[in-house]
């Protein structure tokens, strides 16, 4: 099983694709941070029944992750974006540099075209 904060990345990007069900127990155990068992009883189901309806929430996050990669391609924009910024950290304390670091920020924006 992933982690509740990669369940609730996912869910982030997928969660309106899910179940109206399924949607519930992700958010009361993971965004909520509800244990099993109090989120079984606020759903009026069993323990095992808000584990089972997780997992398969879960499973489902898992598969639009694999086939569309939304969190992936935003994990990769985010770092993109960390080294545009730390390059122009550099050119700020080293202005000389400029042309060198601005060819290093369009070899890395060259993805986005």
């Amino acid at each position: 099983m992933n982690s509740k904060l990669e369940i609730s990345l996912l869910y982030d990007f997928y969660g309106e694709l899910l179940q109206s069900s399924q949607q519930r127990v992700v958010e009361l155990y993971v965004n909520d941070d509800l244990s099993l068992s109090e989120s079984a009883e606020l759903l009026g189901i069993s323990r095992q029944g808000v584990r089972d309806s997780l997992a398969r929430a879960e499973r489902k996050l898992n598969e639009y992750e694999k086939k569309l990669g939304l969190v992936r391609a935003h994990r990769e924009q985010r770092e993109r974006d960390g080294k545009i910024r730390g390059i122009i950290r550099n050119i700020r304390d080293n202005p000389q540099a400029a042309d060198e670091l601005l060819t290093e920020i369009e070899e890395l924006l060259k993805g986005d075209d």
